[in-house]
Formats: structure tokens, sequence, C-alpha cells
């Protein structure tokens, strides 16, 4: 390992506590550190660390402080303010499991426990910049997305018989697989976990698996690293992905419930949880994780109403299970959970629009139709004074938990090329969709409900899909007097959807067919399928 000149360096060190201040502070110039500046975390530092280009910075996390070093950490990351070719030190005197965890969520180059000695601090400041050193290029090509850049240095710089070479194997595999060259990346990470059996080399091993589609393969590297590592919480965040995307939502569920259990503070992993125990009907779960959500989100850069309005939707979706008192207990949570949002973000104009509309589903499920209709109003009128306003369909959807989005009309097949690599993945749409049609045939309708509506999420423009949900909600408001009309909005909703878009011939002659059969009395129609689905 080189000698390091800590002379030429500049240092940033945030710690709240003025004591351990000090004597970090005291510690670094030891090390030779001149251009060093000592600050305490206050208003000033997220614009401090934007503003100027610190070769390192300590940040310091104490868990009595009102906003915490592990809530400074989270919020670079989440602002982008964490360059590659900067050094990050997470220091902390509680090592529990669910600090260390979170702070693990954020990527720094290291956590170290306080107190620490000169001689530790410099063992892990000497090895880190010497890396930093040796990467530079590649670190900064990273900074500016430039990844064809970053691969090839990462291809060219180094030899095997450098000291650097693994860790260059490393960087060239997960860009590799950011840069969607999967099979590239396969060939260095699998080869690279063998000689290592390093646990982030596996996940990048299995990010690159999937993205080729070999979603058992992928599955299986993954549960073998979770039983191996079974606190490698980044390892359970992509199963659950995986599984989701597979169809799998339950098991989606229980495995991001397990990776919130060991490690309870990330906003983003609780919000996801959330949404897959609300589609899966594990509401008890849900409305915990968004409970979670609200008191972690006091301070954090992820603050919103979001997780208050999705708890009012966990209330509203209780609801329908109850009746007489207990019904009236849960609509008055709802209105309860409501205000404290709007108390929350007084500000937030848009929440006012979906508020309306929440309450507005909610009436509509209690049958007061009246009351529905003015808090529909109401979400109108607030709309309009937005200066951007909202598709009021798409928020509708949205703060319901309903999994389909608003679409916007699709051109052509070539149009939809365009946009695969911007979060879509048509091919993947169609075969949930197939899946979807599989469990409908075999009588299984919950799953096929389940599969139909993952279909559009991976593909909002696949119309076969739109036109089975709308199918199988007729079918179903057919069969069930008592839901009848809520299941009459959704195929309501999903026609209006696929009559959006562009459709293949046979998609046009089952979406007159489904509105022929809305012209009837829903209760009057023929028994069993209404037609054959789109396969």
């Amino acid at each position: 390992m080189a000698q390091v000149d800590y002379s030429d360096k500049q240092v940033l060190l945030i710690e709240s506590s003025g004591v351990m201040r000090s004597t970090i502070f005291y510690m670094l110039r030891s090390l030779g550190v001149d251009n060093l500046k000592a600050v305490t975390i206050n208003d000033r530092v997220l614009s401090e660390i934007e503003e100027n280009n610190y070769d390192v910075i300590m940040l310091g996390h104490n868990v009595n402080d009102s906003v915490t070093g592990i809530q400074l950490l989270e919020e670079c990351r989440y602002r982008g303010y964490m360059k590659p070719s900067a050094c990050w030190i997470f220091m902390s005197s509680d090592s529990s499991q669910e600090v260390v965890l979170h702070a693990i969520d954020s990527r720094p180059d290291d956590l170290i426990m306080k107190p620490f000695s000169v001689d530790e601090l410099k063992h892990r400041l000497d090895l880190i910049l010497s890396r930093k050193e040796a990467f530079r290029p590649v670190d900064e090509a990273l900074e500016i997305g430039d990844l064809p850049t970053a691969i090839n240095y990462c291809r060219t710089m180094f030899s095997s018989y450098d000291p650097e070479y693994d860790d260059a194997q490393v960087i060239l595999a997960r860009t590799l697989v950011d840069f969607s060259k999967f099979s590239d990346a396969v060939k260095i990470a699998e080869k690279h976990y063998w000689k290592t059996h390093d646990k982030e080399v596996g996940l990048i091993w299995a990010r690159a698996v999937l993205g080729l589609g070999r979603f058992k393969e992928a599955a299986k590297l993954l549960q073998e690293l979770i039983e191996e590592f079974p606190l490698f919480i980044a390892a359970y965040d992509l199963l659950a992905d995986l599984m989701e995307r597979d169809g799998n939502l339950d098991q989606a569920r229980d495995v991001i419930h397990e990776a919130t259990q060991k490690s309870p503070m990330g906003i983003p992993r609780q919000m996801n949880l959330g949404r897959l125990a609300t589609k899966t009907e594990k509401l008890d779960v849900a409305g915990g994780a968004y409970k979670k959500s609200i008191v972690l989100g006091r301070h954090s850069c992820y603050r919103s109403p979001d997780p208050y309005l999705k708890l009012a939707n966990v209330k509203r979706l209780e609801m329908k299970s109850m009746e007489g008192p207990g019904a009236i207990e849960l609509q008055n949570e709802f209105e309860k959970i409501i205000s404290q949002a709007s108390q929350a973000f007084p500000a937030d104009k848009e929440l006012s629009v979906k508020a309306s509309l929440l309450r507005s589903e909610m009436y509509n499920q209690v049958g007061d139709i009246d009351e529905a209709n003015r808090c529909t109003r109401d979400a109108q009128r607030a709309n309009e004074e937005l200066e951007q306003p909202l598709n009021l369909d798409t928020e509708l959807l949205v703060v319901t938990g309903d999994a389909v989005p608003i679409l916007k009309p699709q051109g052509s097949k070539q149009e939809a090329e365009k946009t695969k690599g911007k979060g879509r993945d048509p091919e993947m749409s169609l075969k949930v969709n197939r899946l979807g049609v599989k469990h409908y045939l075999a009588g299984k309708m919950p799953q096929a409900l389940k599969y139909f509506g993952l279909a559009t999420e991976y593909d909002s423009g696949n119309a076969g899909a739109l036109l089975n949900l709308a199918q199988l909600f007729l079918e179903s408001a057919r069969d069930s007097a008592e839901r009848r009309q809520e299941r009459m909005r959704m195929v309501e909703r999903y026609l209006k959807l696929a009559d959006k878009l562009t459709l293949e011939e046979v998609e046009k002659d089952k979406l007159r067919s489904l509105k022929r059969y809305m012209d009837h009395d829903v209760a009057f129609l023929p028994e069993g399928s209404l037609g054959n689905l789109l396969r």
C-alpha cells in the first residue's frame, strides 16, 4: 500500500459532540491534514458538502441529535452528493444491528465505531485513500455517468499482477450490469465470486443473471447468499424484486418483511412492504409498515404525505369486511389520518387533491354517493388551482393502491420499443399475462387477478391484460351482488384505459364485446366465461 500524503487532502469533519469533534480534529492534524474543517450538524452542512470538493468526509452519528448523522448520510446519498471519488467515513458509538445495517444502505466507504485510536483511523484512511487514488480515472468517469469509459479503464488500467486487479474486476462487473451488458458481467462476476466468495460480487452475479431473464438461477443465487449472509439486506431486496417480477407476490412480501425485521429503519423498504402487503391483502402488515414510515420520516429526506395516504387507504380496505360500530370506528380512523397528513404538510397543495380523491373512494365504498361526488368536486377544484394539475384518474389509482397506471396513448410498436429501456418490459408483461390466463382457465381467479395486474405494471400498454382485467371484474360483478357497484367501476376503468391505446383487431373485437355487455343488466349476463381471454 502506497504512503498517503495527507497534506493535500481536503477533509470535512461533521460531529455534533464537541469533545469528540475536538479529539478527532487533533487526530487528523497529527496525520498531516492541513485543509481541515470541523463542524456540527446544522442547516449549512448539506450546502457545505454540495459546494466543495472534499477528499474525505467524516460523519458522526449520535442517537440523541434532532437530526442524526445517519439521517444526514441518507440524505447525501438521496441527493447524489456522495461522489465515488470522495472518501466517506461513517462514525458511530451505536453498534446496534439496525443502525449499522441502515448506514450500509447508504453505502459509505467505511464504518468505524467510536471511540477509536489514531492508529485505527490512519489504517482505515490509508486503505481507502490508496484505493481512491488508484481508481481516480474510473471514479471520475462514473461520477459523470460515462459508463463506457469506466468499463474501458477497468479493462485496460490493471493487469492481473496489480494489487488493485480484483477490485477492478468487481467495479467492471458492476458497471457492465449498469450498462446492461449482462452476459459479460456474468462471466466476470461468476469467476470472481468463486475466487473470493465475496457477498457483494455474488449480488452483482445475481443481478447480471436476472438481467438475462434467468429467474430461477438468480433466485437460487440470492437464497444461497442470504443463507450464508443472513444480514445481507441488499440480497433480500433483490430477491423480493425478482419474486414480484415473476408473479410471486406473497413470497416477495414475505422476503421484504423479513428484511424489514432485520433492518427496520429504511423508509423505502417499509413503503415497499406496505405496497406488497396491500396487494396481497395482509392489511395488518401494510398498516404497520406505513405507521413505521411515518415515524421514521419525521427528520428524513423521504418524509412525505404518501405513508399517511397509504395508511388511510388501508383503513378504507379494512372497512370492507366490517359492519356497524367497527366500520364507523375505522372511518373515524381514516379521517384522523387524513387530518394528521394535512397538519404535517400544510403547504402541500397536491395533498388536498389526493385526500379528496381517497375520501371519494371511501364514500363510494360505503354507498354514500352524494358525499362521494362532493369529494370528487373538491378534488377537481383543488386540482385546478395547482400550477401543474394532476391527472386525477392516475392519482385515484395511486391513492387507492390499484396496481394499474393510467396510460398515455401508444402510437406504434416502434414507439413502445423506444420506451422499453425506461422501466418497461413488454416481453415479461406478455409472459405474466399468459400466466394469468392459465390461472383463469384453472378457476383460480385471485391468482389470475394478480398476474393480470402485474402484467400492466411491466407494460402499461398491454391492452390484452387490461381487457382481461375488465372481463374478470365483469364476471365477478355478475356473480357478486354485494360488491357489484365497486367491481363495475373497475370494469369501466379498465375499458377506459384500453380504449386509449392503439389496438389490434382482435383487441378491438373484445373491447366492443365487453362494451355491449355493459349495456345490459349485469345480473342477467350468461354464466361462466364471457369470452376467450387474449393470450
